[in-house]
């Protein structure tokens, strides 16, 4: 791949509606090249709920020209292109977006931090894990001498992480101030195992939520920051200098909602 900024294509289709079936058919089977080409970050055919027959087929690139020039002339476009050709002239228009950064989620979908009680639960839970990590003969030394507000900044930190306020980024120096507390330290893979089993041992000892999709994410961004500040602490390790604090979702499994 060429490589650049990604690229968002959408396809309008008008459809005569006695041949919509025969065309979601096909590309439920087109879908199979797309899902094998690289250049294709993902995809989706949606359908007009007002007027039957009009699709909107989105697909983002990870770029133009890996669009234009390296999936229509590889392996996988002649597959996608046999399944598809019959609704070409059915196409009204094909146009490349670039994304603004305009973006977000609504108030459906809770955050983590929400769902996981707030400010008060991430509190809960960095005083008590950090109350065991003290007595803990592993990785105590590691906070020998800690700020007594130690457990606070952890807080606010996952706070942001999860979705709550940018209280790190504004009050803490964000990125940088946390890599900072790891340049240098060293820090074993046996004390880093340590340190999630014990904050999940603090997650249950508080009662943070126990259903698995909250502990798929949040498990999820445990594993993902410790073995970066594992990797960061050793010697002559050259972490990125400068990135934002990271914003951690659902991933694939978002909240459980039983229904009545």
């Amino acid at each position: 791949m060429k490589g650049g900024p990604l690229i968002v294509e959408y396809i309008r289709y008008r459809v005569p509606e006695e041949r919509s079936a025969d065309f979601e058919a096909a590309y439920r089977r087109a879908a199979a090249s797309l899902g094998s080409a690289p250049e294709c970050v993902d995809y989706e055919l949606t359908r007009c709920a007002e007027e039957a027959g009009r699709y909107i087929l989105r697909i983002t690139w990870t770029s133009a020209e890996d669009h234009l020039e390296g999936f229509r002339n590889g392996p996988n476009f002649a597959a996608f292109f046999t399944e598809i050709r019959p609704y070409v002239s059915d196409i009204e228009e094909m146009r490349h977006y670039e994304p603004t950064g305009v973006h977000g989620q609504g108030a459906s979908v809770p955050t983590l931090y929400d769902w996981a009680g707030g400010a008060e639960a991430f509190e809960r839970l960095t005083e008590v894990f950090y109350g065991h990590v003290l007595k803990d003969e592993l990785i105590g030394p590691l906070f020998a001498g800690m700020d007594p507000r130690h457990p606070t900044y952890v807080a606010i930190w996952l706070g942001e992480v999860f979705g709550g306020p940018d209280r790190y980024t504004r009050e803490r120096g964000g990125y940088v101030h946390m890599l900072s507390q790891h340049i240098g330290k060293g820090i074993t893979e046996r004390q880093r195992r340590r340190w999630v089993n014990l904050l999940l041992d603090a997650a249950d000892e508080v009662g943070l939520p126990g259903d698995p999709e909250f502990r798929a994410a949040f498990l999820g961004y445990i594993e993902w920051g410790t073995r970066l500040a594992f990797a960061n602490s050793q010697p002559g390790a050259t972490p990125v200098a400068k990135a934002p604090v990271p914003h951690w979702g659902w991933g694939v499994a978002p909240p459980y909602t039983p229904r009545g």
